[in-house]
């Protein structure tokens, strides 16, 4: 009773005890989602100064993923929408240093231009009427926000003004892709130098010391060092912002035992058995598929395999099971069998023979409604006249077929003889097309109706007759049970608790579990390398509170779990030591071969240095530096490039090559003739130049912009 009695004295202090705490986690609820109580709430960006709105960012992504209809995921349809606004705002910030602006005189122009064939904006003589667009774009600011029709859908004045701001982007994009693409123009100087380069050749004697032949165990090279050549060369090694991660995967694949269940459920449909009918209140036979005298109902109330109508031949079964189906007698059994997901038993229903293809000839008359007959006037019934028609002229006079093929709506054919030719499976023009052309007699004419509209038929030609059969596939679907999915469940829960004790490589590895890795996860990436989309995990990556070394298990999308561990925080920067070295050690080392290289080499002449190191001499004629090749050696423009700046008769000092160190004596230089004027060679590094011009520039302002990309808080 007395700690009772302290507790409600005490009760007044509890209250503001615990409200401090909720309070306390709602707030860092709220700064672990970004949403702090400042301007970061309302904006998704800011570029170079200026703020990509939340609101309207949002919106312009729901609208892209309302007209995809679902073809792109929610990151998807954001990227797309970012990309855009990107564009919008980088370039906007340089139209605004130039001064290039789209003014109303302008935007009337490019209106007329681009809505000139518009019926709204039509005078009574079929010419655009200015008056029509000022009174159109009048009416919708008036009753904003309500909607008025325009080509077929319906708009309200911010979507005008959004198809105007467009139109004004583009416009300007143009004046200042145009401004720079004026300034790029080669001269003549210019045309003359790219001629020489192109032209020009050398013929050049050679000593060639590949690093390779320095063995890599008489090289160290010190983390100092590998530092120093990665500061020395940051474009290489620079990485933005990422994540690495490794991963277990743990599937919901179906047990043997599942199978045998499935394979014992699929036994027991083979034969009749008495069933208690709930409507009659008696107990029925039922016939099993053994006996059933209604395959197609048998299966479609069965199955997860509907019945097909199609005769098969045997090269379409599987090589496991194609002999041992196609010669069933017919009424017979075979399985249950494993097949493409799916236990099965199939049953053959009949035998027919069947050519191979056919060849036919036809006139395909369609109508208003048929398949691809948007087009066309006439009605169905006025088809099918047509179609007798000229059926009757065709069996009057064969020779007419071709006179009367300019009536056929299959363009593709009438340059053929209207002739198509094509094997029994194949879709063609739908079943009683093929049904015709496979079954009837060579030479027979007929009228047969398709969804694509009436075609008058002749048979030509068949290939030899062989046998197929049509079957019914027993199947049902091989799926996980519960049983099984709540053992994944607990064998993935299992090794989660195990790896929270022990090391998280070596608890896979006892367990014989394959561990995957994955580097370089940015902070907007959906999908991950063998889990397919999977967002969840990847903002778990990037919360303040996960810490390297720290790992889940996530739900896969489709069914299975995945045990994740953050390995790595790749901070923006340059890389660390350890994985820039798989491509900076090898240069390193290849710099410090060459010193040792260099530090041997004694003599001045190629022969003095070929005669002391005991090395041939090679030769390499007409070298080019538009191709600086070396035949048997591979690409070194190094090389190349300083042969031409030698005397002739002058040996080169060291050349450190892609693939070595090289001496090179200048033997002849071969420079073609002067022409009378360059000026093909100026325009066609005038179009080298301003190749993809539009591209490079964006994406050069695009590096050089200052982005705070606040994304990852709303996505």
């Amino acid at each position: 009773m007395a700690i009772l009695n302290t507790i409600r004295g005490k009760s007044s202090v509890l209250i503001i005890v615990i409200g401090m705490a909720l309070f306390s986690f709602v707030f860092a609820e709220l700064i672990k989602s970004g949403d702090s109580f400042g301007a970061e709430q309302t904006v998704v960006a800011n570029v170079n100064g200026i703020d990509i709105q939340r609101d309207d960012f949002m919106n312009k992504v729901e609208s892209t993923e309302r007209q995809n209809a679902g073809a792109r995921s929610n990151i998807q349809s954001m990227n797309l929408v970012w990309d855009t606004e990107l564009r919008r705002v980088v370039l906007k910030n340089q139209f605004n240093k130039v001064g290039i602006s789209v003014e109303r005189d302008q935007m009337r122009f490019i209106l007329k231009n681009n809505l000139a064939s518009f019926d709204e904006f039509l005078n009574v003589d079929g010419l655009f009427d200015e008056n029509k667009l000022n009174e159109f774009i009048a009416n919708l600011k008036e009753i904003s926000p309500e909607t008025s029709p325009f080509q077929g859908n319906l708009i309200n004045y911010d979507n005008w003004v959004n198809f105007e701001n467009n139109f004004s982007q583009n416009a300007s994009e143009s004046n200042y892709f145009n401004l720079i693409n004026s300034g790029l123009r080669s001269t003549l100087f210019d045309g003359k130098t790219n001629y020489h380069f192109q032209n020009d050749n050398a013929d050049i004697k050679f000593l060639y010391f590949p690093y390779t032949s320095i063995p890599d165990s008489l090289i160290s090279v010190s983390k100092a060092e590998l530092k120093g050549h990665i500061k020395e060369n940051p474009k290489a090694y620079s990485v933005v912002n990422s994540r690495d991660l490794k991963y277990v995967k743990f599937d919901e694949t179906p047990s043997k035992q599942d199978e045998n269940e499935i394979s014992i459920q699929l036994t027991s449909l083979i034969n009749d058995k008495e069933e208690y009918n709930t409507d009659t209140n008696k107990t029925e036979k039922v016939l099993g598929l053994k006996n059933t005298n209604d395959p197609e109902s048998f299966i479609n109330r069965y199955s997860d395999i509907k019945l097909s109508s199609s005769y098969v031949f045997e090269n379409l079964f599987s090589k496991e099971t194609s002999s041992k189906i196609f010669n069933l007698k017919i009424g017979d059994l075979y399985g249950p069998y494993k097949e493409g997901g799916f236990m099965k038993i199939t049953k053959l229903l009949d035998t027919k023979m069947i050519p191979d293809s056919t060849e036919v000839r036809h006139i395909l008359i369609t109508y208003s409604g048929s398949l691809n007959g948007e087009q066309v006037s006439r009605t169905k019934d006025q088809a099918k006249f047509t179609a007798d028609s000229i059926l009757r002229l065709v069996k009057r006079n064969k020779s007419n077929f071709k006179k009367l093929l300019n009536l056929s709506s299959d363009t593709q054919t009438i340059q053929l003889g209207g002739i198509r030719k094509f094997p029994y499976n194949a879709e063609a023009f739908g079943k009683d097309f093929r049904d015709f052309s496979f079954d009837k007699k060579v030479g027979r004419i007929s009228v047969i109706e398709s969804t694509f509209g009436f075609h008058i038929v002749e048979i030509l030609s068949k290939t030899k007759k062989r046998k197929a059969v049509k079957v019914a596939d027993l199947g049902l679907r091989i799926e996980s049970s519960e049983r099984t999915i709540d053992s994944i469940f607990n064998v993935a829960s299992k090794f989660e608790v195990m790896a929270s004790k022990s090391d998280f490589t070596n608890v896979a590895n006892e367990n014989d579990y394959s561990v995957r890795s994955i580097n370089s996860i940015k902070n907007l990436d959906e999908n991950i390398p063998g889990l397919g989309s999977q967002r969840s995990i990847v903002r778990w990556m990037y919360e303040s509170d996960t810490n390297v070394g720290d790992f889940k298990r996530f739900n896969l999308q489709n069914g299975g779990y995945v045990v994740a561990m953050l390995t790595s925080n790749n901070k923006a920067g340059l890389m660390s030591n350890e994985k820039a070295s798989i491509t900076a050690l090898p240069m390193v080392k290849n710099k410090k071969k060459a010193e040792l290289i260099i530090k041997k080499i004694s003599g001045k002449t190629l022969t003095e240095i070929s005669n002391n190191q005991n090395q041939n001499i090679q030769t390499a004629l007409a070298v080019n530096i538009s191709s600086p090749t070396l035949s048997g050696v591979g690409n070194e423009p190094e090389v190349i490039g300083n042969s031409f700046g030698l005397e002739i008769g002058q040996t080169s000092k060291a050349i450190l090559g892609n693939s070595g160190v090289f001496y090179v004596y200048l033997e002849k230089l071969n420079k073609a003739a002067d022409l009378p004027n360059y000026q093909a060679f100026a325009e066609n590094l005038s179009v080298s130049k301003t190749n993809n011009l539009n591209t490079k520039v964006y994406e050069a302002l695009k590096d050089a912009s200052e982005i705070d990309d606040k994304r990852s808080l709303f996505y």
